[in-house]
């Protein structure tokens, strides 16, 4: 039986850990966490959001732009962060409606598909 969902990874090129580091926990506010010593040396970097994790790992050779792969974010006030990320020249991209949630997308730096949905 599948009980939760503990962690989710994107990825992001190698080589850019600290550009991902300034848009992840700078710009979206997310707490870095520490990975275990075994897996450090391995590039990227792990987050903690609410209960779960989001694992950003490093790969060369993948075209980001061409999958509809995401993760989305549940906010409080999706509106918020349309501002945020406008201020921060992220280019917001409308979502096909959803009953009853707000949302909207945009592209990382590294052009991972990201999601902000607010239910109404």
């Amino acid at each position: 039986m599948i009980i939760g969902l503990h962690h989710v990874q994107l990825t992001i090129p190698k080589g850019t850990e600290e550009q991902g580091k300034a848009f992840y926990c700078q710009v979206l506010g997310l707490k870095e966490i520490e990975k275990p010593k075994s897996l450090q040396g391995r590039g990227g970097f792990w987050l903690q959001v609410g209960q779960q994790e989001v694992h950003v790992g490093t790969e060369d050779g993948f075209d980001r732009l061409t999958t509809k792969a995401h993760i989305a974010y549940q906010v409080e006030d999706v509106a918020y962060w349309r501002e945020v990320l406008t201020a921060h020249q992220i280019e917001i991209l409308d979502s096909v409606p959803i009953p009853q949630f707000e949302r909207f997308e945009f592209r990382d730096p590294f052009g991972n598909r990201v999601e902000m949905i607010q239910p109404m």
